[in-house]
């Protein structure tokens, strides 16, 4: 893709020229500013538009600096980091502003090279802490840390990735989140297209647009989905039941980013990330002759594959608790909790449906149960039977239930804290040796086996 857009600075100066002489030199830099040359002014803007830092001065014509950040706290919007710019005897002012939360201030005269080293540390640690917060979004397994980590640079780097695992396992999430890991990602769209939902008469249509007369019922011109995600992302999901008719014009548009509407004669050029989604096999397809391999090959750039839900199973109790708190927002209601014996069955079953069938679950137990601790039969009309499943309400013996929940309470500690083992004692309020005895005695040996934790004789010191 083209360069990312610019972070955008807010600006808050009642001087003229030193506002201006302020914009003018953040632009020099490479950075968008708004000016707000009043309290009011920026009070309206704050908040509801995304600013990487606000630089505002003490002393407004209509308001003080500490006046308007107390009034931006009160609306209980996201707030940029504020850099205050204050004379020497308004320092007392600033100090108390960086105890309301205010990040730093600078004093006049000041050194604006000062000024522009601070506002970069800020926006790269306002970034950073935003594209962390999304891609929690994925799940805490280490295969889904690893495709988190990885968008931000896909995201700058790469034009066309290949999106591939079972359904349900949150292919579109991913999508959705390497779309938004772009520094100036807000405002761009975001088109999805369900390649196998749409019939084959129609595919061409709604992918490059028609003119109008172009057929029967083509009443206007419209664009297609190639245009609409013009500057963004078009997701092209399910791309293996694209037939191979379209696929030839598809290869066509995507090597030479134009399309041309049907009906029409015009080549109109299309700036856009392609990301592709399919469960299907497309190589083994491609082998057979339901798939072009040169299409396979010109969409298999990048290639993220998304892991079932029953191999990543530190991710099935995050995802039940982040599927329990959205149900309680959704509805207004108290958040439910699950029993620590139909944890042990949610990490049993094997999930064929993936996280798309997790949430039916969730979703279904808090509709239809009252109580405010989810059961095994709340989640299953049949719960699993295996060995994992033993602690079950009624007929489990006492030791297998302790047991059980031991080692899930252990288990949920360990990936809380990234298995670091010294955090994990602590938080268990035991000692390292004693972790480490009930690891090996509840059998969590492969977990710790597959992370880089300490070797086992530090469990004998």
């Amino acid at each position: 893709m083209s360069a990312t857009t610019a972070l955008r600075l807010c600006l808050v100066e009642d001087d003229p020229i030193m506002g201006e002489s302020l914009c003018d030199r953040f632009e020099l830099e490479g950075f968008a500013c708004d000016w707000h040359q009043t309290a009011a002014s920026a009070l309206a803007s704050i908040g509801k538009k995304k600013y990487a830092v606000a630089i505002s001065d003490i002393r407004l014509g209509d308001a003080s600096g500490m006046e308007l950040f107390a009034q931006l706290k009160l609306t209980g919007l996201p707030l940029p980091p504020f850099i205050f710019i204050t004379g020497y005897g308004s320092i007392d002012t600033a100090v108390e502003l960086l105890k309301q939360g205010a990040e730093d201030y600078i004093t006049k005269p000041f050194d604006l090279d000062l000024l522009l080293e601070k506002i970069r540390s800020l926006s790269k640690s306002a970034q950073a802490n935003q594209i962390s917060q999304r891609s929690s979004v994925l799940g805490i397994s280490a295969e889904m840390r690893r495709i988190a980590d990885a968008l931000p640079r896909l995201s700058s780097h790469a034009n066309t990735i290949l999106i591939t695992g079972e359904s349900g396992v949150g292919k579109e999430v991913v999508a959705k989140e390497l779309h938004c890991s772009s520094p100036g990602h807000d405002g761009r769209p975001f088109v999805a297209v369900n390649c196998g939902a749409i019939t084959e008469s129609l595919l061409e249509a709604e992918l490059f647009g028609y003119e109008k007369g172009a057929f029967t019922g083509a009443t206007r011109t419209k664009k297609g989905f190639f245009e609409q995600a013009n500057g963004g992302s078009l997701f092209l999901d399910e791309i293996g039941d694209m037939p191979l008719s379209m696929q030839v014009k598809l290869l066509r548009a995507i090597q030479e980013r134009c399309i041309v509407r049907v009906g029409g004669e015009t080549s109109i050029p299309v700036n856009l990330r392609l990301i592709c989604a399919t469960h299907r096999d497309l190589k083994k397809m491609a082998e057979q002759g339901a798939f072009r391999e040169d299409l396979f090959y010109r969409i298999n750039v990048i290639h993220l594959k998304i892991p079932p839900l029953n191999e990543r199973k530190e991710d099935i109790l995050w995802f039940a608790g982040m599927f329990l708190k959205q149900f309680a927002e959704q509805h207004d209601e108290e958040q439910k909790s699950i029993h620590p014996s139909a944890e042990a069955a949610l990490l049993a079953y094997g999930w064929p449906g993936n996280i798309r069938e997790l949430k039916h679950h969730i979703e279904r137990a808090c509709i239809l149960t009252a109580r405010t601790t989810l059961m095994t039969g709340d989640l299953f009309d049949c719960a699993p039977q295996n060995e994992a499943s033993i602690a079950t309400e009624s007929t489990a013996k006492l030791a297998n239930y302790l047991h059980a929940c031991e080692r899930l309470h252990i288990l949920n500690m360990l990936n809380e804290h990234q298995w670091q083992m010294n955090k994990t004692a602590a938080e268990l309020g035991i000692s390292r040796k004693n972790l480490w005895e009930k690891i090996k005695k509840l059998g969590i040996r492969n977990e710790v086996e597959a992370c880089d934790c300490a070797d086992d004789s530090e469990a004998t010191r």
